[in-house]
């Protein structure tokens, strides 16, 4: 009976001892899945954190969506010779690494180009040609056909500006060679450069690519200058207006005054802006116009109606 009592003893003992194993175990499990659990909720945070972080890194950086709000901004090479331009798009002509922005409407016509600041050719480490451009063509824009007209560019070679379709319209062959379109360039040029620049392109109608007129509005050591002129030849709009006579003789005060007698209207020997303008010149007069001498610098700068 004693023997029986002793077994009965040791079989609940050993009962005992492995409830208690299980339980530890049981407890042991289901702390290991506790920290699993958080550990892999950590790394999800991490994992999710990171990916965020890598989303916002690699979100190119889009242009002035205000300024270009409206157009598709496209990537047309600097010396393509299509004549063809798409409508409502948006066209970097600066060459190399200037940002000359050229605007068409729904007709496929040009007709803003804007840039900060205009940059001059560096002939000495951009790879220029001998005839002082960055091709040896323009684009064939419909017009450019014509005896009398030019593939004319917006902002020259000279002030870094591409042969694309972007930047070339059909203009009036003097007035692009020698007429204000040149003198604005060649005031720039000499100027060093300009900033806040900006050309407005019109034309007579929807169905032609040859503008009718130009606007320049740009800035020159700190002084805003607008050029408007019309898509004509000056020589022969300056022949109607009486300014193509001949020759002046020797410098007397009789010639001088019959040459700058269809500009000075009141006959003083002075030319004023509002005489010059309304004679058809642009401003500014600078110090190598011949209108110059005539008129009144007040600001000793080299230019009049700046």
């Amino acid at each position: 009976m004693k023997k029986k009592m002793n077994y009965l003893v040791l079989f609940l003992m050993t009962i005992f001892i492995v409830g208690c194993t299980n339980v530890e175990d049981a407890s042991n499990t289901d702390l290991e899945t506790d920290i699993q659990e958080v550990t892999t909720d950590e790394t999800k945070k991490e994992t999710v954190t990171t990916a965020d972080e890598q989303v916002v890194g690699e979100t190119p950086t889009q242009p002035n969506n205000g300024l270009f709000s409206g157009y598709k901004l496209i990537e047309v090479d600097g010396g393509d010779l299509s004549g063809y331009r798409e409508p409502n798009v948006v066209v970097d002509i600066g060459y190399g690494d200037r940002e000359y922005w050229a605007f068409t409407n729904e007709y496929g016509q040009l007709v803003r180009v804007i840039a900060d600041e205009i940059i001059l050719q560096d002939d000495r480490n951009e790879p220029v040609l001998s005839s002082g451009r960055y091709y040896s063509d323009e684009a064939k824009v419909p017009g450019v056909e014509s005896d009398v007209l030019d593939e004319g560019h917006i902002i020259a070679d000279s002030l870094g500006g591409v042969s694309n379709a972007y930047n070339i319209t059909p203009q009036d062959s003097t007035l692009n060679r020698h007429g204000d379109q040149a003198y604005m360039e060649e005031v720039i040029r000499s100027a060093g450069g300009a900033t806040k620049f900006e050309a407005i392109i019109t034309y007579p109608n929807t169905e032609t690519q040859i503008p009718s007129s130009y606007q320049y509005t740009y800035t020159l050591m700190g002084n805003e200058i607008v050029d408007k002129f019309d898509n004509v030849n000056p020589d022969e709009v300056n022949a109607s207006l009486g300014l193509t006579g001949s020759e002046p003789s020797d410098s007397t005060s009789s010639s001088t005054s019959s040459d700058i007698s269809s500009v000075d209207t009141n006959g003083n020997g002075q030319v004023t802006i509002k005489e010059a303008k309304a004679a058809g010149f642009s401003m500014p007069i600078t110090r190598d116009h011949w209108l110059y001498p005539y008129m009144r610098d007040n600001d000793n700068d080299g230019m009049v109606g700046e």
